[in-house]
C-alpha cells in the first residue's frame, strides 16, 4: 500500500494545496512517494521528442531516450502505488504546466493504458486518487473549471475509478477557514473509504 504524493503549486510557502494534501497523506498512514512538480519540474521537451516518444520510436538520439527515462521512471513510480493525492492549483482556469508536463510523460499507449475495441482501458494499477484543488476564486467543478474536471478524467482514462475531489478555493474566504473546511472534507472522505471497504469485506 503505497501514496504517490504530487504538488504542483508554485507556492511553496503558505499553499492551501500542499497544506492539505500533506494533511492527506499523513492520514493515510502508508509508504510514500513524493513528486514536487514546481520544485524539480520536469525538462522541456521538444516537438520531435515529444512524438517520437508518445510513438515509442526507437530512435537513438540522446534527447529522446533522456526524455524515454524520465518517462519511464515517472510511470514506475505512479504504478507502484495505489493512491494518488495530487496537490493542484488551478491557474487561469487550468493545470500547471509543470502538470501537463507529467501527465505528457505518463500517458502513454502500452505504458499506461491500451487501446481496445471498447475504448482506451487504463493499466495502471492504481486504485484511487484524491485531488485537492486551490483555485482562488473559481468554483470547483463548475463549467469554468477545466483544471479538477480535467485530471479526474486523465485518472480515468489511466483506469483510476475511485476519485474523490477536495475544495480548498478560498479567495473570499480566510486561509485559516480554507484549510479546516478541507481537513473535514478529508477526514469526512476517509471515513467513507473505510466504511466502504469494510461493507464490501463483510
Amino acid at each position: 500500500m503505497t501514496v504517490l504524493h504530487i504538488d504542483t503549486s508554485a507556492q511553496t510557502n503558505n499553499s492551501n494545496s500542499r497544506t492539505l494534501s500533506q494533511y492527506l497523506v499523513e492520514q493515510l498512514k502508508q509508504p510514500v512517494i513524493q513528486r514536487d512538480l514546481a520544485r524539480n519540474p520536469l525538462p522541456p521537451i521538444s516537438s520531435e521528442d515529444l512524438i517520437d516518444l508518445h510513438a515509442s520510436n526507437e530512435v537513438a538520439r540522446e534527447s529522446l531516450q533522456q526524455h524515454q527515462a524520465i518517462s519511464q521512471e515517472l510511470i514506475d513510480e505512479l504504478k507502484s502505488a495505489d493512491t494518488l493525492v495530487l496537490g493542484l492549483t488551478m491557474y487561469n482556469f487550468g493545470v500547471p504546466v509543470v502538470l501537463k508536463q507529467w501527465i505528457d510523460a505518463i500517458c502513454r499507449a502500452g505504458h499506461t493504458f491500451s487501446y481496445t475495441e471498447q475504448g482506451p482501458v487504463g493499466l495502471t494499477g492504481v486504485k484511487r486518487a484524491f485531488i485537492i484543488t486551490a483555485s482562488g476564486g473559481t468554483p470547483i467543478g463548475s463549467e469554468v473549471d477545466f483544471a479538477s474536471r480535467y485530471v479526474e478524467h486523465i485518472c480515468h482514462f489511466l483506469g483510476i475509478s475511485d476519485v474523490t475531489h477536495i475544495d480548498a478555493s478560498g479567495s473570499k474566504r480566510t486561509p485559516e477557514l480554507v484549510i479546516e473546511e478541507g481537513k473535514r472534507q478529508i477526514d469526512a472522505a476517509l471515513t467513507n473509504s473505510v466504511c466502504l471497504q469494510e461493507a464490501n469485506a463483510s
